[in-house]
């Protein structure tokens, strides 16, 4: 057996544990909305036409916020033809993924389910098709109390009450070819800029997330940021950073050291980030919002959109069937990202429902957890207080991609008002269980209240409709504390928490 040592004190404290770390994404795209989150037929659905099944899960996964409604998809939608009688709602091509979209869901409706599932709203902006004005009207639907066009229409639709949205995405990956209305740098920057300035205008309290690179491989990468912070840096607070993540070709070991592409991601947008701060001679400093990350297998069939004259509504589209390695991985990547809470301060795993999510569901049918439901489910329930930076000494695995990383990556989170102890661990190692050493002499009588560890020796196991519980954590029986140390036995491609508390 490997070994690996971890210590951990309250002094090292990289920042707070932020409830939107935990966020989501839902997208009108495949079976995400219709079928998914809205199905009127269901025999739980309520008077809104949502799953109350899907709503439960929802709220067990602990999400915090949900960005609306795209994705590629907002880059060509028209939101007002989604509210009013749905009788009168026009049907509209998606270009995005060569879908019919019926227009049954929603500003209205969305916000409505957002407050079901007690969750934060994160809307976008189509600047892809359309621009400042119509920004401005959204913006006006949503957040002014009443007395102008677009609000005495939302209080006509029924919602007497503004929304107030409170983070607001200045389009969707406008640094992608893929991308309806796709811009140069310079030329997104100006637009996000105007947009940015006019939306304050309307309610100087909204937070704005500029669009950053779709992911670290991107040509443009770096550069876009530069470019287009240069412009925008004082009228927005967030960056935007996406990145997917899969399996290629069997190699597992680069799949399962995912993180060090994203740890280099996060690194590399707040290096350029500063470098603007620096040059602007800017007193504020712009944060990332990780607003779509997943482990996403994007060469498989069911990731292709239909083509030709066919235009269904809710095609079958992007749904994964994820495995237990998959769940190692995003759980690694909640680590990431809690490593990095200096800097991120929102994340949205993509997506929720159905389309690469933790939940699936049949029409009309049953509801269940893929793998990785339970990693997220389980960081978002027990990481709380303030992030620690961990000092790890562990063996190397080799990879492909990244060279030698550790067979081992950990975090911690501390709660200094009840003094309960988060540890959250991932064996990289595709071949040997690990012993895991934790220095507990910053935290004297702690006890282990909980130990769960996610593996199993066929890593390609997946969760299915009929048995979704057979690929759920198990009790680690081997975590101890004992004279200021815990120890545990980590298995090969596993993720571990560990919850400890005062005797």
């Amino acid at each position: 057996m490997l070994t690996a040592t971890v210590t951990v004190d309250p002094a090292f404290v990289v920042g707070p544990v932020r409830p939107r770390t935990f966020g989501s994404f839902v997208e009108h795209l495949g079976r995400c909305v219709y079928t998914g989150i809205h199905d009127p037929g269901h025999p739980t659905a309520d008077e809104d036409g949502f799953r109350g099944d899907v709503l439960d899960l929802v709220r067990e996964l602990g999400v915090t916020t949900v960005r609306y409604p795209g994705g590629n998809f907002v880059s060509g939608y028209r939101w007002e033809d989604g509210i009013g009688p749905r009788g009168e709602r026009p049907r509209r091509l998606d270009l995005a993924w060569h879908s019919t979209e019926p227009n049954l869901v929603g500003v209205d409706e969305f916000m409505r389910w957002a407050a079901k599932a007690g969750v934060e709203p994160m809307m976008a902006v189509n600047l892809g098709t359309r621009g400042v004005q119509e920004a401005l009207d959204l913006l006006e639907y949503c957040n002014v109390p009443g007395g102008t066009r677009w609000s005495d229409e939302r209080r006509k639709n029924g919602a007497e009450d503004p929304y107030r949205v409170k983070m607001w995405c200045l389009g969707n990956e406008m640094d992608g070819p893929w991308q309806i209305g796709h811009k140069t740098a310079h030329e997104y920057g100006r637009l996000a800029t105007e947009t940015a300035r006019a939306m304050r205008m309307v309610d100087p309290g909204v937070e704005l997330v500029v669009c950053g690179s779709s992911s670290s491989q991107m040509p443009t990468f770096g550069e876009w940021e530069r470019v287009v912070l240069t412009e925008a840096y004082e009228h927005v607070d967030h960056v935007s950073a996406h990145a997917y993540y899969w399996e290629e070709d069997g190699d597992l070991a680069s799949f399962l050291a995912s993180a060090v592409d994203m740890d280099h991601f996060v690194e590399s947008v707040a290096a350029t980030a500063d470098a603007v701060r620096a040059a602007g001679k800017h007193a504020k400093r712009i944060s990332i919002s990780f607003d779509e990350w997943n482990v996403w297998y994007q060469r498989r069939a069911e990731s292709r959109p239909p083509s030709g004259d066919d235009w269904p509504v809710a095609p079958v589209l992007l749904e994964d069937r994820y495995n237990v390695a998959d769940a190692v991985v995003v759980g690694s990547l909640l680590i990431s990202l809690l490593r990095h809470t200096d800097r991120v301060h929102a994340a949205s795993l993509a997506q929720l429902v159905n389309v690469i999510a933790p939940i699936m569901t049949e029409p009309g049918g049953r509801v269940w957890k893929q793998t990785i439901f339970h990693p997220f489910a389980l960081t978002a329930r027990h990481a709380h207080g303030e992030v620690l930076h961990v000092a790890v000494d562990a063996p190397v695995q080799g990879t492909a991609k990244f060279g030698e990383v550790p067979a081992v990556d950990a975090v911690a989170t501390h709660d200094p008002e009840t003094g309960d102890l988060t540890l959250l661990a991932v064996n990289r190692s595709t071949t040997d269980a690990v012993g895991l050493d934790v220095d507990l002499r910053g935290f004297p009588g702690l006890r282990v209240v909980e130990a769960l560890t996610l593996s199993n020796p066929d890593h390609t196991w997946s969760a299915t409709a009929d048995d979704d519980a057979s690929v759920a954590p198990r009790p680690n029986a081997s975590a101890t504390v004992a004279d200021g140390r815990a120890t545990a036995e980590l298995p090969p491609v596993s993720w571990s928490v560990v919850r400890l508390a005062r005797a």
